[in-house]
């Protein structure tokens, strides 16, 4: 005599799981509007809602403690990623010589049309969702962000509350701590010298 199992309720079935890149892309596409292309993982295009200012983790880090005005940060390795406006990337070697770090070997660079960036994980994914070694936002974006990531002032306007955050300041900060990150790489392990009483 076969048993007969009692039906089962909508309750005790579980939802059926989106992979991580479906979940990437469908938070970046309804929220931000944003399109992922590739993966997995998934990419974020450059240059088209946004460019990206990216330096050592370390210099960002200190870079996150001045206070300047910043958008949405990603973290990805040992590099943090900074958003800004698009066409800022194009900027970043004439406002450097015009800040007088032209020539410095800094390890600032800016990523712009035609660039891409692997997409962090969505803000609020549950963990173990994300996978190992992902991108993650240390600032996460929000709707509408674009109007109010740092850029150069137009003509006649001046940066501020109304126009989002001032470029040429977020690059002469960022320039600054690339700059001292490096030299307190290069002294790590440097035995000082003794101090005598």
């Amino acid at each position: 005599m076969a048993a007969t199992l009692p039906p089962l309720t909508p309750s005790l079935v579980p939802a059926p799981r989106t992979a991580p890149e479906d979940a990437y892309a469908s938070w970046y596409g309804r929220t931000l509007g944003w399109t992922v292309t590739g993966g997995p993982p998934g990419l974020l295009a450059t240059g088209i809602r946004f460019d990206v200012l990216e330096l050592p983790s370390d210099a960002g880090a200190a870079l996150l403690r001045r206070p300047v005005a910043t958008g949405p940060v990603a973290l990805m390795g040992r590099r943090m990623r900074f958003l800004v406006a698009a066409g800022s990337a194009e900027e970043l070697e004439g406002l450097l010589d015009w800040l007088e770090w032209g020539g410095v070997a800094l390890d600032l660079t800016a990523l712009g049309a035609g660039g891409r960036i692997t997409a962090p994980a969505p803000p609020g994914l549950p963990p173990g969702e994300s996978p190992r070694g992902a991108a993650v936002w240390l600032r996460p974006p929000e709707q509408g962000c674009e109007a109010l990531l740092p850029a150069l002032p137009g003509p006649g306007r001046t940066a501020g509350p109304a126009h989002g955050p001032d470029l040429v300041r977020l690059v002469a900060a960022a320039a600054t701590e690339c700059h001292r990150a490096r030299l307190g790489r290069r002294t790590t392990g440097v035995r000082q010298p003794l101090a005598f009483s």
